[in-house]
């Protein structure tokens, strides 16, 4: 029974995980959709960051202590209902993204 209880402990962990990919959907009407692109021309291209230096930005923005080129308060508003764990998921997506 413990094994049972488990297992289905492990799958409903699993299916809440964060979906990096459905989260950036969002994203890539400005950053594109393979983030190669200068959002609204303003920002940095973020294909090819590592996910440490994404997931500290987007923490930045979502606290409202980054003003990146003026994006701070669109990009705060953009990841205002991310959890820790969406930021996290978002950033390594976007991290392997070629």
């Amino acid at each position: 029974m413990k094994k049972i209880a488990l297992s289905l402990l492990v799958a409903g962990a699993s299916l809440m995980a964060a979906d990096g990919a459905a989260l950036y959907k969002k994203c890539a009407a400005c950053h594109g959709a393979n983030a190669e692109k200068a959002a609204l021309g303003k920002s940095a291209v973020i294909q090819g960051m590592d996910a440490a230096t994404i997931a500290t930005s987007l923490k930045g923005y979502k606290a409202g202590t980054l003003n990146k080129n003026g994006m701070g308060a669109l990009m705060k508003g953009q990841v205002a209902s991310y959890s820790d764990a969406d930021i996290e998921a978002v950033a390594a997506y976007v991290a392997g993204l070629k």
